[in-house]
């Protein structure tokens, strides 16, 4: 990096400094900060301080990996934007999930969070807002068919399905989750295999793909730049890093709230689904606002996908290998209002297009979702 690049790079990035100040922080002074957290100004302060970073961290890695996407094009940008946020929902749920108390319930409480967030929050501020500057919206629906034909199959296995098939009580067998662990795996393996080669075409808006045969991506219409990826990739790497370490950190005054405090357990899937989801929803809003709205369905749906296809297995396997069982089933209210997400979701992505109604839609389930926790 030339000697004048350095201003223009620190101001870019000086939140790297930030948290690696944070990490120093917490290295040397972890027991006197997380000591005192019955004195509520300063469970206040350290929750907010370390979310504050961890959220700070997270945005840090959705622009450098936007930048990749504009490298690589898609689907792969957008590949890469949802395994590094999915990176960091495992390192934050398992880090909850192994500090304090056994908390069996939150690996499901937050995904179930990330699903409500996304498929409603996300989705219904994004197509409120295109809708309401664009009118209509029009998107792959082939794309669309083919992320909700894995995630509805996978949402039922991985959330609805444990409520009905438990073992003795409220935790799957060791056959059960293994069995999870390999479906969920091999059909988000296969279903990369479609995106990224066989029918790569289906995730680019159809103005922008020429045809070369069946489904063949021939060339995207803007040029994309071409430098700068190894640079990207390594600061993208510089700020999820840390996230693992400030997430054991977090885990303190969540686990506290808890398990002390008495709130409600849903809070603690909430408050790991913010930190997942609030990068993410703020690239879809944006691409949606610009008329982009390929480029935002692949994002929260493909979000909502590697959450259940990818963070299901890894918590199985982390529970099972640390001995912390986790229970997976929807109950009562939750897993209507899954089910109803889901429908909700096949009736939006089926005509190709969307208005501002399909947004308010969601946003009303959005609202339930937010109303139910408390109720």
């Amino acid at each position: 990096m030339a000697t004048g690049n350095y201003p223009s790079f620190i101001r870019r990035e000086w939140f790297l400094a930030v948290t690696a100040a944070t990490c120093l922080i917490f290295l040397v002074f972890s027991s006197h900060l997380v000591g005192g957290l019955d004195n509520p100004w300063r469970h206040v302060a350290v929750f907010s301080w370390l979310f504050t970073v961890v959220l700070g961290s997270a945005l840090s890695v959705v622009r450098h990996a936007e930048r990749l996407a504009e490298r690589l094009g898609e689907p792969f940008g957008t590949l890469i934007l949802t395994l590094s946020v999915t990176a960091i929902e495992v390192m934050s749920v398992a880090a909850v999930m192994l500090h304090g108390d056994n908390n069996p319930t939150l690996a499901r409480d937050t995904l179930f969070a990330v699903a409500m967030i996304v498929l409603n929050g996300m989705v219904g501020l994004s197509l409120l807002m295109g809708g309401w500057r664009y009118r209509e919206q029009a998107y792959n629906l082939q794309g669309a068919n083919a992320y909700l034909g894995v995630i509805i199959p996978l949402g039922v296995l991985g959330l609805v399905m444990p409520s009905f098939a438990r073992h003795g009580g409220p935790h799957l067998s060791f056959a059960q989750e293994m069995f999870l662990v390999v479906v969920s795996s091999g059909l988000y393996a296969a279903f990369i295999m479609l995106q990224t080669h066989r029918h790569r075409g289906y995730f680019i808006q159809e103005g922008a793909v020429a045809e070369a045969g069946p489904a063949v991506v021939v060339a995207d219409v803007v040029p994309r730049p071409s430098g700068g990826i190894v640079r990207h990739a390594l600061l993208l790497l510089a700020y999820l890093v840390p996230v693992i370490y400030l997430a054991q950190k977090l885990a303190y005054p969540v686990d506290y709230a808890i398990e002390t405090l008495h709130a409600p357990v849903a809070l603690g899937g909430v408050a790991m689904a913010v930190i997942v989801a609030t990068p993410e929803a703020i690239g879809a809003v944006r691409a949606a606002s610009a008329n982009h709205l390929q480029r935002s369905i692949n994002i929260f749906l493909g979000s909502v996908l590697s959450t259940i296809g990818l963070t299901i297995p890894a918590i199985i396997i982390v529970g099972q290998l640390t001995g912390h069982p986790i229970e997976l089933g929807l109950q009562h209210t939750d897993l209507a209002l899954f089910l109803l997400t889901l429908t909700s979701c096949v009736v939006t992505f089926s005509s190709g297009r969307t208005n501002v109604l399909q947004g308010v839609v969601h946003l009303m389930l959005f609202a339930a979702y937010l109303f139910l926790i408390f109720e």
